[in-house]
């Protein structure tokens, strides 16, 4: 079969039936009947030579193929719609750039890293925050641009991606500045026993923590554990525990004094990277943050890696 043969009409509306999981909301999409989209997708799995579909009672089920096609399918179509926003953009003066960002990582270090295009009137910006695995899904549907994270991704072949390192920083221990002003603690040596607030299990920085307190002999009295940085920063501000964290999500509060810095680990880093597809259409405002240097509390070495 050759690509001219290939008709992109009937693939579209594989795709949408297939996205949507329904016929009658697709056709209402497309302003066609059912029986219109029904005959085009038979159409299409005779020229591929497969079903693409298989129905269980009412219910329309992708095939294994069916799943093929529709992965091959959101690329394409993904593109497309990609393609119409950066004209749509373009023809306004207009850049577009969609940043998604792992739940667990600060809003703090996420606004400093986009803070150049804050003044920027030509730029639009759209933030998402998520899971990790669901953000790459996005990113390579190309409904993202970049991903921010703390963690990298594992090689794929089947999904090439590219993962800039933007940086690092040590882990801090703040506390209220009523009761810590001017006192110090080793971590993890000083924190048995101690009331204490820590990022939840997800976080990248969470096993290193555990890990150094265990080889350590150390039990800290753990009050609360919090994936979303941005509770994590209240909790650090409202509770009068200590809390573990990187230093940049309660940037404000230690400039107000509201927060001290009561210690810090160098054994415990987090890491921030930034995710791309290799294939990426260049976008000059991106590629200027992914070669600048972010704000952080330690110096910034940055490298690409191709993770394929």
């Amino acid at each position: 079969m050759h690509l001219n043969q290939l008709n992109f009409h009937h693939l579209l509306y594989f795709w949408r039936v297939a996205k949507l999981g329904h016929l009658t909301r697709a056709a209402e999409e497309l302003h066609t009947s059912q029986s219109a989209i029904s005959a085009q997708i038979r159409q299409l799995e005779d020229r591929l030579g497969e079903d693409l579909f298989a129905r269980e009672g009412r219910r329309l089920i992708l095939t294994d193929t069916g799943q093929l096609v529709l992965a091959y399918a959101e690329n394409i179509f993904g593109l497309g719609q990609e393609m119409l926003g950066r004209l749509e953009g373009r023809s306004a003066g207009i850049t577009r750039l969609r940043v998604g960002s792992v739940a667990t990582l600060s809003r703090n270090y996420q606004e400093n890293w986009i803070r150049p295009l804050l003044a920027d009137k030509a730029v639009v910006l759209t933030l998402e925050s998520g899971l990790l695995e669901g953000l790459i899904a996005r990113l390579i549907q190309h409904q993202l641009d970049v991903v921010l994270a703390n963690e990298t991704v594992p090689a794929d072949p089947d999904r090439p991606l590219h993962c800039r390192f933007l940086g690092s920083q040590p882990i801090s221990l703040v506390g209220p500045a009523s009761r810590w002003q001017s006192q110090i603690l080793r971590i993890p040596d000083d924190l048995d026993g101690v009331d204490i607030a820590l990022p939840g299990p997800r976080h990248a920085i969470r096993a290193q923590f555990d890990a150094l307190c265990a080889s350590a002999g150390v039990t800290p009295r753990l009050r609360a554990e919090v994936d979303d940085m941005a509770m994590l920063r209240l909790i650090a501000r409202d509770s009068g525990w200590l809390t573990v964290l990187p230093e940049v999500v309660v940037q404000d509060e230690l400039r107000a004094g509201v927060l001290v810095t009561v210690g810090h680990s160098t054994a415990l880093q987090e890491h921030f990277y930034a995710i791309t597809t290799p294939h990426r259409h260049r976008i000059e405002v991106l590629e200027q943050l992914l070669t600048g240097t972010p704000k952080t509390s330690s110096p910034v070495v940055t490298a690409e890696l191709d993770l394929t």
